[in-house]
């Protein structure tokens, strides 16, 4: 049974990513926001190819890999795919389901549109971001 807008906006409304962002806004992303599902195994994207949205994991493991190396699991909360939308590059990375996972995907488009008009939502994505970009510092310390 396919998830309600509502039920998208309570998901959404417990990250972190979401947090502190306007009803309005919270609302036109669930709107936007489409649920997809993958099997173990299978690919959600692929690294070298355009980025077309924001992935959020509602259920479910995925491997972020580069190349072969795994860069980090990521579950249930977490996202993925912001910085394909910040500057519509190529992906970086693959990420691969490694148990039945359930995602919402949030366009592009839809949510360049929400970051122009909701501050506290630019801010939640770079903070993300941020803690990305540390983590990955940290874990590569010689």
């Amino acid at each position: 049974m396919p998830i309600t807008s509502q039920q998208k906006s309570e998901a959404l409304s417990r990250l972190p990513l979401f947090a502190g962002i306007s009803e309005e806004s919270l609302r036109r992303l669930s709107e936007a926001a489409g649920e997809q599902e993958f099997g173990p195994g299978e690919f959600i994207v692929r690294q070298g190819q355009l980025g077309s949205g924001l992935y959020v994991i509602l259920e479910g493991e995925a491997s972020v890999l580069r190349g072969s190396t795994e860069l980090a699991r990521l579950g249930p909360g977490e996202f993925f795919g912001e910085m394909a939308v910040l500057d519509q590059q190529p992906r970086m990375a693959s990420v691969r389901a490694e148990s039945q996972t359930r995602c919402l995907a949030i366009a592009s488009w839809d949510l360049l549109r929400q970051l122009e008009e909701d501050s506290a939502l630019a801010l939640n994505l770079i903070h993300g971001l941020v803690a990305r970009i540390r983590a990955f510092g940290e874990s590569h310390r010689h």
